[in-house]
């Protein structure tokens, strides 16, 4: 193939050989969208939980932002190196997964619980498809208040003495809000795998920029 399309007689340079590939157009990636909304809950999260002076409180916020940055930085440079786009998408997918292990650190050094994978609570969440902090708090909420009402329920009819031998307690805010930004840091990181698999791909394909102004050039020599 010479990544030459014919159209009404004429023949035009083909997506593979574009110079300038399109490129950008980040803020309708749903990985950069996540990335954006498990940033603006770690700075909530932080703000509330971590202490403002510790090192971890500036490093779980950068962490965050450096997936959010790095997403853009590589749909922007796809244009021109599709090596960079990998490389930084990588760094964005990377940045995430040492946030995610803060998080859990949080909830271990706290003797909070980190809900299973089958836990409901994520499914409700990844479900409510929140688009912005503010209704992730409200989905917090709600999961505090349905804890607090399941525990009413359970000691219906139980003597004091078992209950309070037996009965679970509610989930605290500070687990919810940490489960809850691992269920939306989870859902960012395999949507940037498929990412990096597609980009993978088109490097494979369409080769990068180097390449596509030696074909450029061989194209123009056969026709001149």
């Amino acid at each position: 193939m010479d990544g030459v399309d014919k159209v009404d007689g004429k023949r035009r340079v083909g997506r593979r050989d574009q110079l300038l590939q399109r490129h950008g157009g980040y803020r309708s990636l749903k990985s950069f969208q996540l990335a954006q909304l498990v940033y603006d809950v770690t700075v909530r999260f932080c703000d509330r939980y971590i202490d403002k002076r510790s090192r971890t409180h500036d490093q779980m916020v950068q962490a965050a932002r450096s997936g959010v940055q790095n997403i853009a930085e590589g749909s922007k440079a796809s244009g021109t190196s599709k090596k960079s786009e990998l490389k930084l998408t990588n760094v964005a997918r990377a940045s995430l997964e040492e946030l995610r292990l803060d998080y859990e650190d949080f909830l271990r050094q706290r003797g909070l619980a980190l809900w299973e994978r089958t836990d409901p609570r994520r499914a409700e969440l990844i479900d409510r498809r929140c688009t912005n902090v503010e209704e992730v708090a409200a989905w917090a909420r709600d999961a505090h208040a349905k804890g607090l009402q399941n525990e009413n329920i359970e000691s219906v009819g139980v003597s004091t003495q078992s209950t309070q031998s037996t009965q679970s307690t509610p989930s605290t805010f500070p687990e919810i809000a940490a489960n809850a930004a691992l269920v939306l840091i989870a859902v960012a990181c395999g949507l940037l795998d498929r990412q990096l698999a597609a980009q993978a791909r088109a490097f494979e394909n369409e080769g990068g920029f180097t390449e596509r102004m030696y074909r450029r050039r061989v194209e123009t020599r056969r026709n001149t």
